[in-house]
């Protein structure tokens, strides 16, 4: 079975180019095409598709805007976002309305793939330095928190629940690497990769990398640099 997948752009040159790179993913359809939200509903109710793939900015209805609209008719929807915004209040408003997934435009293409991936299969995927951003924030949390409470903040290894390389990997999660990234630093394959990401995702008991991020922070399992 295919993924079954709807990009929705008002630049024409961008949404070809995205076109173009998952027409080389065998496993990938793209059914349909939009240049603004009003497509977004009309797209829907044409073409059974799995993932939409959504410009936050557009005419006549915005990509936020067009994601509530969406999943208010058709709950089941998946929609990933693309935004050159990497604002935090920009990625908390589309999380908030619905949206599985935002990745900035400046990605390349082994993410967009991963993220369609990992979305279709109902999880969440943020670009890594939307992650970052997060982190950022929760460090700034963190350290007010330690000047209230005049105490610095014990980093715990969570190693009664994963592996030394697990650790590592969760480390490079919160540094908001990729999963091609994080390979290349341990010198280990991308499929190996995905294979602890999946391990760690199992024994946190989280659906995604993103709240295993989030859980990690919680718990002073990685250090925020």
């Amino acid at each position: 079975m295919k993924t079954k997948i709807a990009i929705v752009d008002d630049h024409k040159l961008f949404r070809e180019g995205i076109r173009r790179i998952l027409d080389f993913e065998q496993s990938f359809d793209v059914v349909a095409e939009g240049s603004d939200g009003l497509e977004v509903l009309k797209i829907n109710d044409e073409q059974e598709v799995d993932v939409f793939i959504i410009d936050i900015n557009m005419p006549n209805m915005n990509g936020a805007a067009a994601t509530k609209s969406l999943l208010e008719k058709n709950p089941d929807a998946k929609v990933i976002i693309l935004s050159i915004h990497d604002d935090e209040s920009y990625v908390t408003h589309v999380l908030k309305v619905g949206a599985r997934g935002y990745l900035l435009k400046e990605m390349d293409s082994d993410t967009l793939i991963e993220a369609i991936k990992v979305v279709s299969q109902g999880g969440s995927y943020l670009h890594p330095k939307i992650t970052h951003n997060l982190v950022e924030e929760f460090r700034r949390l963190s350290l007010k928190e330690q000047l209230f409470k005049s105490r610095e903040i014990e980093v715990r290894r969570p190693l009664h629940l994963l592996t030394r390389r697990e650790c590592e990997v969760l480390q490079m999660l919160a540094d908001g690497k990729s999963n091609r990234a994080i390979g290349e630093a341990l010198f280990i394959s991308e499929k190996t990769v995905k294979n602890h990401v999946s391990n760690i995702l199992q024994k946190l008991e989280v659906n995604d990398r993103t709240h295993a991020v989030v859980t990690a922070i919680r718990n002073s399992w990685v250090e925020i640099k």
